[in-house]
């Protein structure tokens, strides 16, 4: 492995019988783009076969931690720590993005840093870990890793969707509902990736960005919240 795979292994107590796999699991497609004349693979694929397996361990553990909610309060739970914003908290706690292989255009542009690369990145991570060591090593470090999260068993009322509670925040203050507007959008149909920014009365409060409209506004609400109401956000984050 390169050193900074080797490293990143060892900081995170992992074992890998195929190396190669997390290898594959560090590189972004902007590094491929730049060097299509190299053997590297992108993590693309991973983060697809990495999102199903999180959904599966989370749905799990939450069914068996809240075992009297129905289906509608555990499909927050979930979407409350593997949303792009959630899974971006794991990763920035976890230091996982410093060994990000990048192209430099990429690295340049602050991708590094963008909660949607840091987010498939610990869904590649958690794939590569799968395919290697199995379910039960996968289960055992998205457990881990996502401690605090399922730890901070907030109430129900507490779980509502981030742009239902911007709505709520924004009518009670202002009498307005939030306003959206996509910034950019751009990247292959498959891949998409949009930048969108909240605003209420004129005045942004927040951007998100995510693989679909949807997704974006969902975090650009998250991020108004944070401004607006920084413990509450504190304390669903417990990070």
């Amino acid at each position: 492995m390169p050193t900074s795979a080797t490293e990143l292994a060892d900081r995170l107590g992992l074992h890998f019988d195929d190396p190669a796999l997390l290898t594959e699991a560090l590189v972004h497609s902007s590094y491929v783009n730049e060097h299509p004349e190299g053997a590297a693979r992108s993590n693309e694929r991973l983060e697809f076969l990495g999102d199903a397996v999180l959904s599966l361990v989370m749905s799990e553990a939450l069914f068996k931690r809240h075992r009297d909610e129905q289906e509608g309060v555990l499909t927050t739970r979930r979407a409350a720590v593997v949303s792009t914003q959630g899974l971006a908290r794991i990763a920035r706690r976890l230091g996982i993005g410093e060994a990000l292989v990048l192209g430099q255009g990429a690295e340049n542009s602050g991708e590094r840093h963008r909660a949607s690369v840091l987010a498939g990145l610990f869904e590649s991570i958690v794939a590569a870990i799968y395919l290697d060591q199995g379910l039960a090593a996968a289960r055992a470090f998205i457990l881990e890793a996502a401690a605090p999260e399922l730890e901070a068993a907030l109430p129900a009322d507490a779980l509502k969707a981030p742009k239902s509670r911007l709505q709520e925040h924004a009518f009670a203050a202002t009498g307005r509902a939030p306003a959206y507007r996509i910034v950019s959008s751009d990247g292959p149909d498959h891949a998409r990736h949009f930048v969108v920014e909240v605003s209420v009365e004129g005045q942004v409060l927040g951007t998100g960005e995510g693989r679909s409209r949807r997704e974006a506004e969902t975090n650009a609400a998250e991020s108004a919240l944070e401004q607006l109401m920084p413990e509450r956000t504190a304390e669903a984050a417990q990070s």
